[in-house]
């Protein structure tokens, strides 16, 4: 049986379904380690990769089941929905690792400005940090925040700014989002041209008189 068979196209698409299904997770698994650290889950983007994530879990089960299945309008659905989060995904990824340093502040500064001063006082005790941070542009808000707080770490004479902490966080999942995504957003392609090959495939254990 060569490659381009109907047994192959097959098992190839099963395979990559489940490959899918890893992947989905992982972006789920990344994404809520970075949304559960503090300010991180001000971040849009997390949420999206977030969405990409169990959107592709659940497309690729149709996927598979189609696959196995053989069944025409579930393959053509699977096509459809996975080139659209092909470009969903390809230009989450791309957020992803196109944000810089400046842009995370903006975000953080906009976030932490929104906050009342008991949850800046909480977060900063489980972060074991005081402000935000120590830049000129909000010297006035840092030390207001820097008197209020009440983390160990000022107790010792020395804090980081939960800003610094925060956006090293971030920074690391954001990357690890954008290459993950993007790596196999073009896989999805594959998944795309697969699907259409192994739809218009014939089973040779089929009924011949069959339709579907």
């Amino acid at each position: 049986m060569v490659c381009g068979g109907f047994t192959c196209s097959k098992n190839a698409l099963c395979s990559l379904n489940v490959v899918y299904m890893l992947v989905g997770l992982l972006l789920i698994g990344v994404a809520a380690w970075g949304k559960g650290f503090g300010l991180v889950s001000s971040i849009h983007i997390i949420g999206g990769v977030i969405a990409v994530g169990v959107f592709l879990l659940l497309i690729s089960i149709v996927g598979l089941i189609g696959a196995m299945h053989h069944h025409q309008v579930m393959l053509f659905f699977y096509m459809v929905i996975l080139f659209i989060v092909f470009l969903f995904q390809f230009g989450v990824s791309c957020s992803c690792l196109a944000m810089n340093r400046g842009q995370q502040e903006a975000l953080l500064n906009s976030a932490w400005g929104m906050l009342e001063n008991n949850t800046k006082t909480d977060l900063e005790s489980q972060l074991n940090c005081c402000g935000l941070l120590n830049v000129t542009a909000s010297r006035t808000q840092f030390d207001q925040d820097l008197q209020n707080c009440n983390a160990l770490c000022k107790k010792k004479g020395f804090c980081y700014t939960c800003g610094d902490m925060m956006l090293n966080h971030a920074t690391e999942a954001l990357k690890i989002l954008g290459g993950v995504g993007l790596f196999f957003s073009f896989t999805e392609i594959l998944g795309v041209w697969l699907a259409v090959r192994y739809r218009n495939q014939k089973d040779p254990r089929a009924n011949p008189s069959a339709f579907l």
